[in-house]
């Protein structure tokens, strides 16, 4: 998904000093996200270990790919999406973690394999702009309903957990037969409602389609519509079949701060690190003891307390499948 975007955007970097090469790099997908990943890990690391951290980015799995093929590898930490995260490994791209070294005891085991680690997970919620539309659709079968919401929805446009899975439940599968996604009757209910979409490529850009009106509703990141309702917008969510994914922690084959980049992601999986992340973006931390440092107001907004019809994306499924996947989900986009 995010390895497909063409992003230009202002990166804000800890550039080492003139005497000093940059002890490690960390690679973000850009953006608020990745402004919290470097005030609140590695801002906070850096003085704990004496060293410099450079921040790169956007995350792109072929430039990744080209550097450890090539033997020269310059990332060190990189955040990537889950289902890339399970495949990378399977596909020995990554480093094995050393959990001598991170303690994955009180992390969340969804999102731990011996290849990486969650950085964060996330929903996929309906989002509405009360003060443009009449009413608000609470149900996936709502929002592909064109009928009763008529007007323009958006979804995000690159391949990855949420958007078939919606799709399928607003078209009656049960919750615990998603898996193996249905792939034909997936496209077939998005067939209903083509001209309706308006394709979101960034989290910003789901926020403005949303803001402005110009598609009133549609399925989003949770932490995307918080910022937006603390803009003072009367934003209606619903978690309704809440859809988990997550972003995972890893470390390229190759790299050669391996040392380094072992301790980084052991601050940044820490309990105080992953409160503060959930803090400033507003997704839901994979240490299982971050809660308690946090402010009970701000945790009841949180993914992990939405759990009562919340699914989680079957990330092995999607590691399996994410090509053949991808290579259906574009040839249908272009149609």
């Amino acid at each position: 998904m995010k390895a497909l975007l063409t992003i230009v955007f202002a990166m804000t970097t800890l550039l080492p000093t003139a005497s000093r090469a940059a002890d490690m790099v960390f690679t973000g997908w850009g953006g608020t996200t990745q402004d919290v990943e470097k005030a609140e890990w590695a801002d906070k690391f850096a003085p704990k270990e004496n060293v410099t951290i450079l921040q790169d980015g956007p995350t792109d799995y072929g430039k990744m790919k080209a550097m450890i093929d090539a033997g020269n590898v310059s990332w060190d930490v990189v955040d990537v999406e889950a289902d890339y995260g399970v495949q990378a490994g399977r596909n020995g791209l990554l480093e094995k973690l050393d959990f001598g070294v991170i303690d994955k005891s009180r992390l969340d085991p969804r999102f731990v394999t011996d290849y990486a680690v969650g950085g964060f997970y996330y929903s996929t919620i309906i989002g509405c702009n009360r003060g443009a539309v009449a009413a608000c659709p609470t149900t996936w079968a709502e929002l592909f309903d064109t009928k009763k919401f008529p007007g323009k929805r958006s979804f995000y446009k690159w391949s990855t957990p949420g958007v078939l899975e919606a799709a399928l439940l607003a078209d009656g599968v049960s919750p615990d037969k998603l898996y193996p996604l249905d792939l034909d009757r997936a496209f077939k209910k998005l067939d209903t409602i083509k001209s309706d979409i308006d394709w979101w490529a960034t989290g910003a850009q789901s926020q403005q389609l949303l803001a402005s009106g110009e598609a009133p509703y549609g399925a989003f990141w949770n932490g995307r519509l918080a910022a937006v309702i603390q803009s003072g917008l009367n934003i209606e969510t619903s978690w309704d079949k809440n859809i988990i994914a997550a972003d995972l922690l890893v470390v390229p084959k190759g790299t050669k701060n391996r040392d380094l980049a072992m301790k980084f992601i052991a601050f940044a999986t820490s309990a105080e690190s992953q409160a503060a992340m959930a803090k400033g973006t507003g997704y839901a931390p994979t240490n299982l003891d971050s809660a308690k440092l946090m402010d009970p107001a701000i945790v009841k907004t949180l993914p992990d307390q939405q759990t009562a019809t919340q699914i989680n994306a079957d990330l092995e499924y999607w590691a399996t499948h994410r090509d053949e996947i991808a290579a259906r989900w574009y040839a249908w986009q272009a149609k």
